[in-house]
């Protein structure tokens, strides 16, 4: 065997065991790997999203209809009452863009028209200034408005951002997803989100 495929099948050996450590929440959870730019790297090659799911809600101060974001895990919890929530994958804002505070859904909308604000054209002036509502429009599906605030959770037409941290402060989650909480959630309802 010469050199060079010894070398190859070396690094194929190593990156398949760094891709499956990095997928196993035991090891996760205790790894530099599950945080900064190396997470969002790896996250961005798994193959499964991150699924919905109901899970064991503990948190009494936030009451049934109540939206919380974690940006440290990454999840968004629509609080269904009785120690339950619906636990979804999100993206998040990049080093940066992270915020954290309590808004109020202000509006909804479905297939929502993009105009991004003027500090991102300022930043990437190659953005177009509006974008008609659609599968290629960057809010996805559906838009649920925070206040009076720039930000949203919204859909996205690149679902494999979903677990990383790249967005300019918005919540984004797939088109599938953004449809179910947006079909659960009022105006009003209050949305926490936590670093």
């Amino acid at each position: 065997m010469t050199l060079i495929m010894r070398l190859i099948r070396s690094h194929a050996r190593l990156w398949g065991l760094v891709t499956l450590l990095s997928a196993s929440p035991a090891f996760a959870s205790n790894s530099p790997l599950d945080r900064g730019p190396m997470a969002d790297f790896l996250n961005g090659f798994r193959m499964q999203a991150i699924p919905r799911q109901v899970v064991i809600w503990r948190h009494s101060e936030y009451g049934r209809g109540s939206v919380v974001v974690s940006t440290t895990e990454r999840r968004l919890y629509y609080v269904l009452g009785n120690g339950q929530a619906i636990e979804y994958g999100v993206g998040i804002g990049r080093q940066g863009f992270t915020w954290s505070g309590t808004k109020t859904v202000s509006r909804k909308r479905q297939w929502p028209d993009w105009r991004p604000p003027a500090q991102m054209l300022k930043r990437r002036p190659d953005l177009p200034k509006h974008m008609e509502g659609g599968m290629e429009n960057p809010l996805g599906a559906r838009a649920i408005y925070l206040g009076s605030s720039e930000y949203r959770i919204h859909g996205s037409n690149e679902p494999d951002t979903i677990g990383t941290a790249v967005s300019s402060g918005c919540i984004r989650m797939t088109n599938r997803d953004v449809i179910d909480l947006y079909d659960r959630v009022k105006v009003g309802t209050k949305v926490v989100v936590l670093r």
